[in-house]
């Protein structure tokens, strides 16, 4: 009361500031009932234009090494150059107010109207983000694309993400930049993790290769995403099998734009994490081994080589020619190029070693001779004489052996049809097929690549099925099979497991190609192993397998056999030889040559199958190729121990 008393009495000073006071007070009062309730609509409207984006960025993709460490993918850093158009709003603003309007005012005479405006405004937009770029491609020294659909695009439907301007910049094109770049608005030098297969077409067809994933691919987490940057997901392969542990989790960040699109904010949601390692059972040396060898046999040459360890199942190579580049996909394909991917006869994209399926012809007679010695029917001493040919019923088929007396040594390693032919009628079909079956024929043999064929073994449905047709089985149908022909087909694989299990003594072992999986960093959680699996037992009596196993060194080392031309000095090599006739009607249309084969005869380790098309025969064809193979495979032998095991995986599960 004695200030108010004060107030009015005497002091006209202290009046004078409470009145201010108070219309201060007014005032603040006033503007906040404006704000509050005259533009509290305006302002909870621009609150609801301002909204979030969720963006998706792909992790870092996990590296694939062989066995010793070597890289057949990785990653490798590339420059880019990108653009973030809400840092050229200004410049948008000084094009259309200085010249796109100033330019339409004095040619129409008037203002524009609301769409006139709008295509003005796009106009501007295009002479700022190209008036950008040309000055960069002046700074890089190379020329730079200022495309205007492209960006017209983006600046609708990506407004908040960097608008990528030149990407894989060279060193001397980033010193550049980083000189002489700083006062143009909007560009930013980044670096991403790209993908590089420096083997280039080495392995191409285990690793497989990328494609690009920038759009919603089924999965129901990614309809969140308003954006994805960049990414690439596995097509074939190890890339496509193993896609998911590649990949690793994708991190995600959070935008908020405003009404017009630009972003205010960014926040990280979701921390990305880098995908796993694939650590290989191949062998970097024996696979290019593998591959060179192939590769002499002609300049286009059709045709793939395996090579697996006969204790284990482990995969030391998957060759198949012709090849391609996995980092070819990485960019657009040139239209001569993707020509000759697309050749039907090449097929260079086909993966013949697992996918290719073909009939075996002569190397079948590993399967019949096991068979009928296990029937009973061939006494391995007994000699029959031939003719050159076979008679089945009125049907003569012509030997490839000569006339003259054979015992099962002499008759396997000179492959004689007559021979096979002959017994393999005495033993019957049923054997042929109860022993085709225990070696799991007509069955994929579970290697980790989704693209195997299972190839053609006859099995009860399917010879059901003939015995309601005009030409059921018989034995026309039988001497065909006895050697190799007719309803039967193997791929280079099944044909490697085949000769795996002739040599370990009659385990079937699968094929293990990957090794395991490891973190790419540490800490990143627990990798897996993959344990050797085997998948079943032929059941055939260890005489028996001894007998062949003779039989198929003789075939390499004695002066008549096929397979003489596989011969490696110091280190034994046991083979079979087989070309098969692909026909249309009576056509000779191609020829299959085959040349199955392990070493050393006397603790074998190595299982080699070579399968070549259009080739002359097994023996001269394909038998050279195994030679150059194990002449590599005698190298590793002769190398530290060290070198030649897989990489450790402890303390990690083991997984079938």
């Amino acid at each position: 009361m004695l200030l108010v008393d004060q107030l009015r009495h005497r002091h006209r000073t202290l009046r004078l500031v409470g009145a201010a006071a108070a219309l201060g007070f007014l005032v603040l009062v006033a503007g906040l009932w404006r704000v509050q309730v005259l533009r509290g609509d305006r302002y909870s409207a621009n609150e609801r234009a301002q909204s979030v984006r969720l963006v998706r960025v792909p992790a870092v993709r996990g590296k694939i090494l062989d066995r010793h460490g070597q890289p057949l993918a990785e990653n490798r850093p590339s420059y880019d150059l990108n653009l973030y158009l809400d840092e050229l709003r200004p410049s948008f603003v000084w094009h259309y107010t200085n010249q796109v309007l100033p330019q339409f005012r004095a040619q129409a005479g008037r203002r524009p109207n609301g769409a006139e405006r709008a295509a003005l405004q796009r106009h501007a937009r295009w002479l700022a983000y190209s008036n950008v770029v040309r000055q960069a491609a002046g700074i890089l020294g190379a020329p730079l694309p200022a495309d205007g659909e492209r960006f017209a695009r983006h600046y609708v439907q990506n407004l908040a993400l960097p608008l990528p301007v030149a990407r894989g910049l060279s060193p001397v094109q980033v010193a550049r930049f980083q000189e002489r770049g700083g006062h143009l608005p909007g560009l930013d030098l980044e670096v991403d993790a790209v993908r590089h297969y420096p083997q280039a077409r080495l392995a191409a067809h285990v690793l497989g290769h990328l494609q690009r994933a920038d759009e919603a691919e089924n999965d129901p987490e990614d309809l969140l995403f308003r954006y994805r940057l960049r990414d690439w997901r596995g097509v074939a392969g190890l890339e496509g099998a193993f896609d998911a542990d590649l990949r690793g989790r994708a991190g995600v960040k959070a935008l908020r734009v405003d009404s017009m699109g630009y972003r205010h904010e960014e926040t990280v949601l979701q921390p990305l994490e880098s995908g796993a390692d694939l650590v290989l059972a191949l062998d970097l040396a024996v696979q290019a081994a593998a591959e060179r060898a192939l590769a002499r046999v002609a300049p286009d040459a059709r045709g793939a080589a395996v090579v697996l360890d006969v204790r284990n199942g482990d995969v030391l190579a998957l060759a198949a020619l012709p090849a391609f580049d996995p980092n070819q996909f990485l960019a657009p394909i040139p239209p001569d190029e993707w020509a000759r991917l697309s050749d039907p006869r090449l097929s260079p994209q086909l993966n013949r070693a697992v996918a290719g399926a073909y009939p075996p012809g002569s190397i079948f007679k590993v399967i019949v001779a096991l068979a009928c010695l296990e029937a009973g029917v061939i006494d391995p001493a007994a000699v029959h004489t031939y003719e050159g040919f076979y008679l089945v019923g009125r049907h003569p088929i012509r030997d490839t052996a000569p006339p003259g007396g054979y015992d099962f040594k002499r008759a396997f390693k000179r492959s004689s049809n007559a021979y096979f032919i002959d017994h393999g009628l005495r033993a019957g079909p049923d054997a042929i097929f109860d022993l085709g079956r225990r070696f799991r024929l007509g069955r994929r043999t579970g290697i980790a690549m989704s693209a195997e064929n299972a190839g053609f073994f006859p099995d009860a449905e399917f010879l059901q099925a003939l015995r309601g047709r005009r030409t059921p089985w018989n034995d026309g149908a039988t001497a065909n099979l006895s050697i190799g022909q007719g309803y039967l087909t193997m791929t280079p694989l099944q044909a490697a497991v085949m000769t795996a299990a002739i040599a370990n003594g009659g385990r079937l072992v699968k094929p293990r190609l990957v090794l395991g999986i490891e973190p790419s960093e540490a800490g990143a959680g627990e990798g897996a192993a993959f344990a050797p699996v085997v998948t079943g037992d032929i059941g055939v009596a260890p005489a028996t397998l001894r007998l062949l196993r003779d039989a198929m060194l003789a075939d390499v080392e004695e002066p008549e056999g096929t397979g003489r031309p596989a011969f490696v000095p110091g280190f034994r090599v046991c083979g079979k030889t087989g070309t098969a006739e692909i026909k249309r009607g009576r056509q000779l249309e191609d020829k299959i040559t085959w040349f199955v084969s392990f070493a050393p005869y006397e603790q074998p380790r190595y299982a080699v199958v070579v399968v070549v098309e259009g080739g002359a025969s097994g023996g001269g064809t394909s038998a050279p190729v195994a030679r150059q193979i194990f002449e590599a495979l005698r190298g590793r032998e002769a190398a530290p121990a060290a070198t030649r095991g897989g990489r450790l995986l402890a303390g990690r599960e083991a997984r079938p």
